[in-house]
């Protein structure tokens, strides 16, 4: 566990922000990734929302030199072994439940479960995790909140998601208990949409400066 503790922190500390992405075609994904790559933001976060997004980590993974990849909302025991099947480096829940701890001990895969409570910290800490998902951020209480967190719970390391974009990441960021955060703003739908990809590797870039 100690192990997975070090590279899940590793992997939360190679740039501010981490990309949370929902994505259904392949060939926009593989250019999505590349473009938050090349804006200095390395790992991603592909979320299991979409039928094809299985499809889209593994392109990435295959076709994008520098990508950490992430899979994110692994939620049940089978989410795990989907994405083991593939070149993942870490995994993301909203939440944790012992389905799913359990499943991550049989897995060398790192799991950035989530919190939003004292009583959850506490619990995932009796399970040995240390770096753990705030979510959701905003919505939980925000920086604020988290910041009361830190001083009866000092071990513990989050990656804020839900409602953080560049405002508010700041915040986040600036404080002991924060190595980075989660967000969708780097990627908007509009811009996907209409594959810029230079707009938003200058929006990656920017995130990357926070």
């Amino acid at each position: 566990m100690e192990l997975k503790t070090e590279k899940i922190l590793k992997i939360m500390k190679t740039a501010p922000v981490v990309p949370v992405l929902v994505v259904d075609d392949i060939e926009a994904s593989v250019k999505l990734a590349q473009a938050l790559v090349n804006g200095g933001l390395p790992a991603i976060e592909v979320t299991l929302r979409t039928p094809t997004a299985l499809d889209c980590i593994k392109a990435i993974s295959d076709q994008v030199e520098g990508a950490i990849m992430g899979a994110g909302t692994i939620i049940t025991a089978d989410d795990v072994k989907k994405v083991e099947a593939l070149n993942v480096e870490f995994m993301v829940s909203p939440g944790m439940s012992h389905e799913l701890i359990d499943a991550a001990k049989d897995t060398d895969i790192a799991l950035l479960p989530g919190a939003a409570t004292a009583s959850e910290v506490m619990g995932l800490g009796e399970e040995g995790y240390r770096a753990l998902k705030f979510f959701p951020a905003e919505q939980a209480g925000g920086a604020s909140y988290l910041k009361s967190l830190g001083s009866p719970l000092p071990d513990f390391t989050f990656c804020p998601t839900g409602g953080v974009n560049l405002k508010n990441a700041p915040d986040y960021l600036a404080l002991n208990n924060v190595a980075c955060v989660g967000g969708s703003w780097v990627a908007p739908k509009d811009l996907v949409a209409q594959g810029d990809w230079a707009a938003i590797e200058k929006l990656a870039r920017e995130a990357s400066q926070l």
